[in-house]
């Protein structure tokens, strides 16, 4: 729902406007959360990558779109993965809360995996997601403009409960990856009393993949690319293209089609930390207005290993 609102943004401080537009009409074309590291955050597309990284990993995401826009999307996420003994077996637990000006949605997510070896290097993952949805509008924050008197009538929606499932396959060995997923599969329609505001939610459908060449001892290039296809609304297609030197430092670029330019670093603070660092541009009508001074991402992520010294090779994805 939320990505559908942020396409109708046309000027500086004008998110009531778009609530307006939100809430009068029936919204059908939705889309999850946006991210740009995307790479360094599979467990929020795909559930089959819980406990893929073979310990456990937690990680923390905050995103700020469009800065200087008043009300402009921003997302926060936290999300926990570990496998579970032996048995391939692979648990997460996920929060998303995505806001943009008096609506916001929280995601609370339990991811289950099953990892099956197919090969020397090869893995296997089957992938399950149940959701809990909290949707939250705040009409009330619409009073002191002029709008249609029956939609100032409309009492705020608060902590709106809808529950959703998903399912992901996910292959990978130490260099290449590959998983698709559906993280909603349940297209839930939410709508108030007087059914003034109605919007459903769509399945969207998620392709990553990407892999890691050894350029030369010290250098390693690592492209990846996220696909994410929704009815009614355009394909989105992220490509991006990152260099890791010495294993600690990360640097590259990325290109959102027919949307936006991103610069990416990385750090890796330590053979557990790493600090991820993601700004994009708007190469659409929005990107050239005064107000919009790009898009920020950060995400750390932590992962607890116990004896580094007998890892048989690193996770770089």
């Amino acid at each position: 729902m939320v990505t559908v609102v942020k396409k109708l943004f046309k000027g500086n401080r004008q998110w009531l406007l778009v609530l307006l537009l939100f809430v009068v009409g029936n919204i059908h074309a939705q889309q999850d959360a946006q991210y740009t590291q995307y790479m360094y955050n599979t467990v929020s597309v795909n559930p089959a990558y819980a406990g893929s990284r073979g310990h456990l990993s937690i990680a923390a995401l905050y995103r700020n779109q469009w800065l200087g826009l008043d009300g402009a999307p921003e997302t926060q996420t936290l999300n926990v993965h570990t496998p579970v003994g032996y048995r391939g077996v692979g648990l997460g637990l996920s929060i998303v809360n995505d806001k943009i000006g008096p609506t916001s949605e929280t995601y609370f997510d339990v991811d289950f995996s099953y990892t099956i070896q197919t090969g020397w290097e090869g893995r296997l993952s089957f992938g399950l997601k149940a959701s809990a949805h909290m949707l939250d509008i705040r009409y009330s924050e619409l009073d002191e403009f002029e709008v249609d008197p029956q939609l100032q009538s409309q009492q705020d929606i608060q902590n709106k409960f809808s529950p959703n499932i998903g399912a992901g396959v996910y292959y990978h060995t130490d260099k290449f990856y590959v998983g698709v997923s559906a993280p909603r599969i349940l297209e839930t329609t939410h709508f108030d009393s007087s059914s003034v505001s109605t919007a459903r939610e769509q399945m969207n459908f998620y392709l990553i993949t990407g892999y890691v060449w050894d350029l030369n001892p010290v250098l390693k290039f690592k492209p990846a690319l996220l696909t994410k296809a929704v009815q009614g609304a355009p394909l989105q297609v992220d490509l991006s293209a990152n260099f890791m030197f010495n294993e600690k430092f990360i640097g590259g670029v990325a290109y959102r089609w027919d949307a936006a330019f991103s610069g990416l670093m990385g750090f890796m603070l330590s053979d557990q930390l790493m600090v991820g660092l993601a700004y994009d541009r708007e190469i659409t009508e929005l990107g050239a207005a005064t107000f919009n001074d790009g898009s920020f991402e950060i995400i750390l992520r932590y992962d607890f290993i116990r004896n580094i010294g007998n890892m048989k090779s690193p996770r770089f994805f």
